[in-house]
């Protein structure tokens, strides 16, 4: 569930209309003497959802002096103007309404803002491609938000968007950044929601986790009833799965009053189609059926979603009891087509996610044609509208000259890029040669260093690899290499820094994260090397021992991180490799200790694990 842009739909377009009609019918009087806009903008940005009808208030008053607003703050009114459009679920006009904020706006902070509404509005309107390529660009910059609640907002957005495309561990990763950067006045009741929400959906947690019962406490705490019942559905879903409708059935019950009262369409109709699985599964027929009506008269109109399939299906089971084949028939051919188009739209949203970086590059590259394009046909108009004054001869030559430069210049730069990209790249892998990374790992650690943040320096060594070469020759080995790399670019960031430095040998540069995260990402990254390869020419199946050094312990030098990396990395062989060592601050760089020499040659002597055919 997304309550960033669900939300929107506590007000019907009907009622919106009327709220607006009637304060349009009023005298709306301007700015007060001595009122401060600014002020005025923010306390209404803070209150636009807890009190609705002030905030729509506020914005007519707003909207009758606009001209004696700065530019600033006309900005800010136009941003809001595009919230109230899109809460009042009219999509399809708020889209162009933030686009003109996110392409016009001076204030930074605000774009930043728009991006993340938009994208929200995006997804809810089955724009993935559109919505994950925002999303791309919006996480590449929130390293630089500065505001807060902006920042919870990008976080918030980027969380919920990877859960609907099955990232859950990315999303729980970015709820948990979202959890740890609330102000300490603030409650941080959706990020818990968010990040349980996508453990749950990942199946890394049940509803019996004890950090469920925390969270909906903080949550109605913190006056957010609407979260605190949307774990509740999580918690009633895992009740069911595991044979205990009875203790389903109760929770929601007890707390289905509050949820209509929320008149929130998704979270009625989630919990309505739990209530009518819980009371069939308990052989309550009659409650069943009366719960399923509910929740398809609850869903959103024209969206496919989980709870209106499930509550068709219970229909069909309802009917099918009741001995009414025709209306079962129908209620099965209703469930079918919801549960197909459901399945369809998950498919949609996974692969937006995982082709969007290629989608973009093309859609770049598609958008610079056209332009070409057009700049080809304004020639012509020109060329033909001085065919009068000029002989075709110079028109020609004037063609064959801007054609050779053209061709020129576009020749030029593509052996420039090669050359630089040969430079900088391993011409295997193409990811960083040793000397690039060296370059980008020293510049990223110093960009950290400014903002006062941590860095991880992850360095791996394939285990036992030379038997692959020398077993299975050195195109297995190749294509070994080639799928370590594939592996681990599923784990990075935009800002992370991959690299070979040699042979089997690997290192990773973490901006912006902790110990404790750098080590996960490794233990990832080792779980997703050691795992048997899927498909693909190479059957030869790896391990890695991974080292870990931090810049908290070691300080920002890259040569120390390398050592001291190194040494965990051996210490991790020496223990039996294929796993991740951390190093310590009282291990003092020295020179490699002879068992680790003795190691090298064991690597290089013992058999390679094969996968089963």
């Amino acid at each position: 569930m997304r309550f960033a842009g669900h939300i929107r739909h506590r007000l019907s377009l009907c009622a919106v209309a009327l709220l607006l009609a009637s304060y349009a019918s009023m005298a709306v009087a301007q700015l007060k003497p001595g009122e401060d806009a600014t002020t005025t903008l923010a306390q209404a940005d803070a209150t636009k959802t807890s009190d609705h009808p002030a905030f729509v208030m506020t914005l007519a008053r707003l909207s009758q002096d606009a001209a004696s607003l700065t530019e600033k703050q006309r900005e800010h009114l136009h941003y809001l103007e595009a919230w109230q459009v899109a809460y009042a679920g009219d999509y399809e006009a708020a889209i162009p309404l933030l686009e003109s904020v996110v392409g016009s706006s001076s204030d930074k902070t605000l774009r930043f803002r728009a991006t993340a509404t938009l994208i929200n509005i995006l997804g809810i309107g089955h724009r993935y491609q559109d919505a994950f390529s925002r999303l791309s660009e919006l996480t590449d910059t929130l390293p630089d938000v500065s505001d807060p609640q902006a920042l919870l907002q990008g976080l918030g957005e980027a969380a919920q968007m990877l859960t609907t495309a099955g990232q859950y561990d990315l999303a729980a990763d970015y709820a948990e950044r979202m959890i740890q950067n609330t102000p300490a006045n603030a409650s941080a009741c959706k990020g818990t929601y968010i990040k349980l929400h996508a453990l749950y959906r990942g199946k890394r947690i049940v509803g019996s986790d004890p950090r469920y019962v925390q969270g909906v406490a903080d949550c109605e705490a913190a006056g957010e009833k609407l979260i605190a019942n949307a774990l509740r559905t999580d918690v009633a879903e895992s009740a069911i799965a595991d044979g205990r409708p009875q203790d389903a059935v109760s929770l929601l019950e007890k707390h289905y009053a509050s949820v209509l009262h929320d008149q929130y369409p998704s979270l009625t109709s989630q919990v309505e189609s739990l209530l009518a699985r819980g009371h069939w599964e308990l052989g309550e027929v009659d409650a069943a059926e009366k719960y399923a009506h509910a929740a398809v008269d609850s869903a959103v109109p024209g969206e496919y979603s989980e709870p209106l399939a499930s509550a068709l299906h219970t229909l069909y089971l309802v009917a099918r009891r009741h001995g009414d084949f025709q209306m079962a028939t129908q209620w099965l051919e209703r469930y079918m087509q919801v549960d197909k188009g459901y399945l369809n739209d998950v498919t949609a949203r996974a692969l937006a996610y995982q082709v969007v970086k290629q989608q973009v590059a093309s859609s770049r590259m598609e958008a610079d044609a056209l332009d070409r394009q057009n700049q080809i046909l304004h020639l012509q108009r020109e060329v033909d509208r001085r065919a009068m004054e000029t002989s075709r001869l110079y028109i020609a030559l004037l063609l064959t000259v801007l054609a050779a430069i053209a061709l020129w210049l576009v020749r030029t730069k593509r052996a420039q890029l090669r050359f630089m990209r040969m430079a900088r790249r391993d011409s295997l892998t193409g990811i960083c040669n040793r000397q690039h990374f060296v370059d980008e790992a020293t510049q990223a650690l110093q960009a950290a260093g400014r903002n006062g943040t941590p860095s991880c320096l992850i360095l791996f060594d394939l285990d036992h690899f030379k038997l692959v070469n020398d077993t299975y020759g050195h195109s297995e080995g190749d294509w070994v290499l080639l799928r370590v790399v594939a592996e681990c670019r599923d784990h990075l960031l935009q800002h992370d820094v991959f690299g070979r430095l040699g042979g089997e040998e690997f290192a990773i540069l973490l901006p912006f994260t902790d110990e404790a995260s750098g080590a996960k990402r490794a233990e990832m990254i080792r779980s997703a090397i050691a795992a048997p390869p899927a498909g693909g020419p190479s059957t030869a199946r790896v391990t890695a021992s991974f080292g870990v050094a931090c810049t908290l312990r070691h300080g920002a030098d890259l040569d120390r991180l390398l050592i001291v990396a190194d040494e965990a990395l051996y210490r991790g062989k020496a223990n039996g490799r294929d796993r991740v060592v951390i190093a310590m601050p009282e291990e003092t760089p020295q020179e490699r200790p002879q068992e680790a020499e003795q190691i090298d040659a064991v690597d290089h002597a013992t058999p390679v694990r094969m996968a089963s055919p």
